[in-house]
């Protein structure tokens, strides 16, 4: 007699359908992620107004100790590799949770600018820890099946997170007062603790992480620097930094002093950026895990191109289609993070062998940090010495990374997983 297998039950055709990952045995993980996303999403908002309501300093003092204390955090990356590769992602990213709830108290307590750079320098600290040591552990979590779905759904579920944080900010923030914003970061540093608790705690990477940590680092950072193939990856990492600067510091002062439709639209932006990321984040990587990494990341790039030059020629629109153009470059540069997110986490963890996979992590993420720190700063000059050009530098450096990306995922003896 032929032996027919079970129906999927209803949840299992629902996660099927909707490019959702096995959740079984994954709830520790799975709530550390929401509720570390949620308290990113309650301190994102309000951490200048925080300062400028609980201290004396004026808004500029603010922002130049906050960045000052980000600038200091830069060179740390290389020094979390080593300990990645000793103690595991999952300490890591436990660890890098509680170093954030020591800042985040420290927070509560100052009142000088160097205060402020100390702590936000600790938060800054403990926030690198945690993003190098998220994509081994969700590969140990995934454990070789389903990463791009394991990858989708966790920027989705981050996602969902920082919008109820930023909701629940912005009630904080419509109240204004002392208290108000204080009980936002007591709240915060809860969410931090809880989050680091529930990885800590989490025992569906146990095996893999035992196996990967008990190999001898051999090599160290010379190794990362000769291979050009990551390297490949590492340049291509940066141009996608620079990605979401246009969102927190271009879009408003383009829309409003160039384009003449009001600052109102970001606003409209981000919304959209954040819904379309929640709603086909996950449906998008049943379409990724069935492609090549590389070949996905080659048209993430020329979507982002293509979303940049549509804002550029915003310029020779009347107001209402420039409303439209936004709308438009906005749905193609979602469109080209969602295809950029789950390859990028991959291949920054499988082209790296096995036992020095943290110090391959710590350039990886020192491209994302430089990237980050210089982007505000070229693109907003840029943009002053005209609307155009910052533009045609980000539309021109996206397609310039696609011959770094063809190829990337072609087996190799140094990657320690096959790709793809």
């Amino acid at each position: 007699m032929p032996q027919h297998a079970p129906a999927p039950s209803a949840w299992r055709r629902i996660q099927t359908a909707w490019g959702l990952p096995g959740l079984a045995g994954k709830g520790r993980f799975v709530a550390a992620n929401l509720i570390d996303s949620l308290g990113n999403g309650l301190v994102m908002a309000v951490t200048v107004v925080f300062f400028v309501r609980t201290t004396s300093l004026p808004l500029v003092a603010v922002g130049a100790a906050l960045t000052v204390g980000q600038l200091l955090a830069l060179p740390v990356p290389p020094f979390i590799g080593p300990l990645l590769d000793r103690y595991g992602p999952r300490v890591v990213v436990a660890v890098g949770n509680w170093i954030s709830v020591v800042g985040f108290l420290g927070f509560l307590f100052s009142q000088a600018v160097w205060q402020i750079v100390l702590w936000q320098s600790v938060v800054q600290l403990g926030s690198t820890a945690f993003w190098m040591g998220s994509s081994p552990l969700t590969m140990l979590v995934a454990r070789g099946a389903e990463r791009a779905r394991w990858f989708g759904f966790v920027r989705a579920l981050r996602n969902v997170g920082v919008g109820f944080g930023g909701a629940a900010s912005a009630v904080a923030l419509s109240i204004g007062t002392v208290a108000g914003l204080q009980a936002v970061m007591v709240v915060n540093v809860v969410t931090f603790a809880v989050a680091g608790w529930l990885v800590m705690t989490f025992r569906g990477a146990d095996a893999g992480e035992a196996a990967a940590t008990t190999r001898p680092a051999s090599g160290g950072y010379r190794t990362v620097l000769t291979d050009t193939r990551y390297l490949r990856l590492v340049a291509t990492s940066v141009c996608f930094a620079f990605a979401p600067t246009v969102i927190r510091v271009l879009l408003a002062v383009y829309a409003a002093d160039d384009l003449g439709v009001g600052s109102w639209i970001v606003g409209v932006l981000v919304v959209l950026n954040t819904g379309m990321v929640v709603v086909f984040q996950t449906l998008a990587s049943r379409w990724i895990e069935a492609h090549r990494p590389a070949t996905v990341l080659v048209l993430a790039l020329l979507v982002n191109a293509a979303a940049f030059a549509v804002l550029g020629a915003l310029l020779v629109l009347p107001g209402w289609g420039a409303i439209a153009g936004l709308l438009t470059a906005m749905v193609l540069y979602t469109v080209a993070e969602i295809l950029s997110s789950p390859p990028t986490s991959e291949l920054s963890v499988v082209l790296a062998p096995e036992h020095l996979r943290g110090r391959y992590l710590g350039v990886y993420q020192m491209s994302w940090s430089v990237g980050s720190a210089v982007s505000p700063a070229l693109l907003t000059a840029l943009l002053a010495a005209g609307p155009a050009l910052p533009w045609v530098f980000l539309a021109a450096i996206n397609v310039l990374s696609v011959p770094l990306v063809l190829g990337l995922d072609r087996p190799a003896a140094s990657t320690s997983e096959s790709v793809g």
